[in-house]
């Protein structure tokens, strides 16, 4: 540790596993606020199918980050970075410690290390490539990416059609690939940084996530996702949760096989995320129900920065 004054603790890890609760017990312990590290829920329109933090525990501790976009907005990881800086240092107005949640892996890395300078896009373009997967899927854009940019292709995010878009559309608009303006320069934060992890085995994880999205259909799943039919081109609706129903309403599957890709996709994306946070070595990893452990754990890294 650092002799930095100030600290933020990032609760990180899958969907499902817990972290929303866990955070909320840190922030009362220490009497501070929450960021919220998640791409969906800052969206006001996305709820149900986001796992948005419900109202009561909303009440227990300021977050932010949370309701704070539309879906009509461009958010991205560079916007976040900005935000979630400012709220810290907000935050750190009358507290020396923050907290952070979520399971977005690259929102949480540009918190940390910064994001590297990306191209502007002609909206033309992005507009073109997004028409073509509209029409021909995912399997195309995997094609022309790894036609395209062969490079980056094999450390891209493969089953993501956002990233792949987002991808897709620099190497076309500059004919340079991704790697090209990833630069990896880290910037330096004034304020420490300590990066907890929750895990659970994977059959227990998977069984958490099958019985949210029934959770999730009981509470009006459904309904939030037809609802949402006129913006379902937009952004922010390519995503697990919805993506999934609205091929259920337009009568390409029944409501019986949308519920089983939903949960299907959301464990597929739970390994995804547990890949990603593996391999940061900074992220100390414990079970969601040890709050008691992180926060003893805590307090001596904290007291051990003040003596040092």
């Amino acid at each position: 540790m650092s002799d930095k004054k100030n600290i933020v603790v990032i609760v990180c890890g899958p969907t499902a596993v817990g972290k929303t609760a866990v955070a909320i017990e840190l922030a009362k312990y220490f009497q501070t606020q929450i960021i919220s590290a998640d791409s969906r829920q800052c969206f006001n329109e996305l709820n149900i199918g986001v796992a948005k933090p419900s109202l009561d525990e909303l009440n227990l501790v300021t977050h932010h980050f949370i309701n704070s976009h539309s879906i009509h907005e461009n958010v991205n990881a560079g916007v976040f970075e900005t935000y979630a800086l400012n709220a810290a240092n907000e935050i750190f107005q009358y507290s020396d410690i923050a907290v952070m949640v979520g399971g977005t892996g690259l929102y949480i890395k540009s918190f940390c290390e910064g994001m590297d300078a990306m191209p502007i896009i002609d909206v033309s373009i992005r507009a073109k490539i997004k028409h073509h997967y509209d029409s021909n899927g995912l399997m195309w854009l995997q094609e022309q990416l790894q036609l395209k940019d062969p490079v980056f292709w094999h450390t891209a995010e493969q089953q993501n059609p956002h990233r792949l878009m987002r991808a897709l559309e620099i190497v076309e608009a500059t004919g340079q690939s991704n790697i090209y303006f990833r630069k990896g320069d880290k910037q330096q934060r004034n304020f420490d940084i300590i990066k907890i992890g929750l895990t659970l085995p994977r059959d227990m994880l998977y069984t958490r996530i099958n019985n949210r999205v029934d959770t999730m259909m009981e509470q009006g799943l459904l309904k939030e996702a037809e609802n949402l039919i006129p913006h379902k081109s937009l952004n922010a609706l390519q995503t697990v949760g919805y993506k999934e129903f609205f091929n259920y309403f337009d009568g390409s599957c029944t409501l019986e096989n949308a519920i089983e890709e939903l949960k299907k996709n959301t464990r597929h994306y739970a390994k995804r995320q547990m890949t990603w946070f593996k391999k940061d070595d900074a992220v100390q990893w414990f079970q969601p129900n040890e709050v008691a452990v992180i926060i003893e754990d805590l307090v001596s890294k904290m007291n051990s920065k003040i003596s040092n």
